[in-house]
């Protein structure tokens, strides 16, 4: 008998095309009318080339950078500190590509409305292809307004920092043609508690704002070590207080800043996170002395939009694969898109990834506008308030997009096993979920006028009475001060989502507000795919995956 005719056992069959090269902007009708709607219509073809990149050659790079993590060289091989670490290429081409861009500078480059919104929007889709990389992305481009609190450092460090080229080479910095900056600010014993910090700064001369000081203690977490330098808090006499710590001195030695080890991480695996210690490593001071909690906030409050932004992206990649492959897969001789009981579980995705997408515009779209006082109080709740929810909703939305896969969503090539590791690191980082809800209490408690900015935005319910009865429900919730803290989550959860309730319905397109409100507002079930009857699934369906 010739066996050789049945070496082919089956044909490939009831399985989705590759996705392989597809623009990721033009597949995003929500990104594209939020972007627009919001102060980016000037920016759509950078847009819609970044989104043609971040489907090709950078989803490819994604995948090489995660399957070669970095690596850390403590010594040389004749036993030389050299305290680096080690990229695959694809890491450089993606930073290379993001710097290329403007991912890291744009605002600052190009201040003009929309500016943060258009960066928004090429962040998501940069994240949607590679997400580890965007950690020095948006500790640099949050490092900016911390610099400029100190005109003298600022001078010397931003036109690095602002450059449109990536320079990795571990040099001094008037040596490079381009800059990344990191930060590093807990300890072992204090975690968010930054004030239990020990790590002490001791002047080199005259000490004060834009001063030398020499830094002696540790940080456990040490995003991307490899940056030209880091935001950091040590103690003076007067108290904590913000450094700038560089890689190198400026005579080109290398800095007393030595890597423990890389952290071995959930997900976030193309990038480095570090332990570190400075063992009299020389620093200037940003701003005032003692007061280095509200200066370095100027740059968390960039990071925690960022995470904003990087989750609703992760969210957005996790569904377009999801609808994908619901598309083009067959069960019982039927699409499962086609499917009843599918439609309703993707229809219900789509709006939880829509209305993450308009809370992360819409916060850009105050960044862009903080010469008003209303704009920059909203940003100011805004910023905790869609941290916590968008941040906390991203695992499970993920984890429910991959069950639609079946088996498949479970292996690593379809990435969203990536994705799903990826997700809680954004409502980790920069202030778990407790702490964000407490900043939350913090902002409308304390700070003069933003519960009447919360109240601008939402206005009277727009004639919906679903929105308006959330709207009291809110007003209610902030007279009665009793036990606030122990009802935070419950508080914040229902800000975010009478704002992006708000948002949807004032956009215009009634399947998804009204599916938005009928599902979030009057009707809240546990899981994904109970939308309640009258919900139009096959439109929202239809409107997140154009072309699939």
């Amino acid at each position: 008998m010739n066996l050789q005719q049945f070496a082919e056992t089956h044909q490939v069959s009831n399985q989705p095309p590759s996705l392989d090269g597809a623009n990721l902007y033009r597949l995003d009708v929500p990104l594209q009318e939020w972007s627009r709607r919001f102060g980016a219509g000037w920016a759509q073809a950078r847009i819609d080339a970044y989104g043609a990149l971040a489907g090709g050659p950078l989803m490819a790079a994604g995948f090489l950078a995660n399957e070669h993590p970095p690596v850390f060289h403590s010594h040389d091989r004749y036993g030389n500190r050299l305290d680096t670490v080690e990229f695959h290429p694809a890491y450089h081409q993606l930073m290379a590509t993001a710097i290329k861009h403007g991912l890291h500078a744009l605002p600052w480059l190009e201040p003009q409305p929309g500016a943060h919104v258009a960066r928004a929007a090429m962040t998501y889709l940069h994240s949607q292809a590679e997400a580890g990389s965007g950690c020095p992305l948006t500790m640099t481009f949050a490092s900016v307004p911390a610099l400029r609190l100190q005109p003298d450092l600022a001078e010397r460090w931003l036109p690095k920092v602002l450059a449109t080229e990536y320079d990795p080479r571990n040099l001094e910095i008037s040596h490079k043609a381009g800059a990344t900056i990191g930060m590093a600010m807990t300890e072992k014993q204090g975690g968010t508690d930054v004030r239990a910090n020990t790590t002490r700064a001791f002047a080199v001369g005259q000490p004060g704002p834009g001063q030398a000081y020499e830094l002696l203690g540790h940080k456990w977490f040490c995003s991307a070590p490899m940056c030209d330098a880091f935001l950091t808090l040590a103690y003076t006499d007067e108290g904590l207080s913000c450094f700038l710590l560089p890689r190198h001195r400026p005579d080109g030695s290398r800095n007393a800043f030595y890597i423990q080890r890389l952290k071995h991480k959930l997900g976030n695996r193309s990038n480095a996170s570090s332990e570190v210690e400075y063992r009299g490593a020389l620093a200037w001071m940003i701003g005032e002395p003692g007061r280095g909690v509200p200066t370095i906030l100027e740059m968390v409050a960039m990071t925690r939009f960022d995470c904003m932004v990087g989750s609703s992206a992760l969210m957005r990649q996790a569904l377009t694969q999801a609808i994908h492959h619901c598309t083009h897969r067959s069960v019982g001789g039927r699409p499962l898109v086609e499917q009843p009981l599918m439609q309703n579980v993707l229809a219900d995705l789509a709006l939880e990834s829509e209305a993450a997408l308009a809370l992360s515009l819409r916060m850009g779209q105050a960044l862009d506008q903080l010469a008003d006082p209303g704009q920059a109080l909203f940003a100011r709740l805004v910023t905790a308030v869609g941290k916590y929810w968008i941040c906390k909703r991203a695992p499970g939305m993920i984890n429910e997009a991959a069950e639609c896969l079946g088996g498949a969503g479970y292996v690593e090539d379809s990435i969203l096993p990536r994705l799903y590791r990826e997700a809680p690191v954004n409502s980790t980082w920069e202030g778990s979920g407790n702490v964000q809800c407490l900043d939350v209490l913090r902002a409308l408690s304390k700070e003069p006028g933003v519960v009447e900015a919360l109240f601008a935005e939402l206005g009277d319910g727009h004639g919906d009475r679903r929105l308006a009865a959330a709207i009291q429900r809110l007003q209610a919730d902030l007279r009665n001060t009793a036990e606030l803290p122990y009802r935070a989550r419950q508080l914040t959860e229902d800000l975010a989502l009478t704002l992006q309730a708000k948002l949807l319905l004032e956009a215009g397109n009634s399947a998804v507000s009204d599916g938005f409100m009928a599902s979030r507002l009057e009707h809240r079930a546990g899981a994904y795919g109970a939308l309640p009857r009258g919900v139009e699934v096959q439109a929202l369906v239809q409107r997140s995956a154009p072309g699939l």
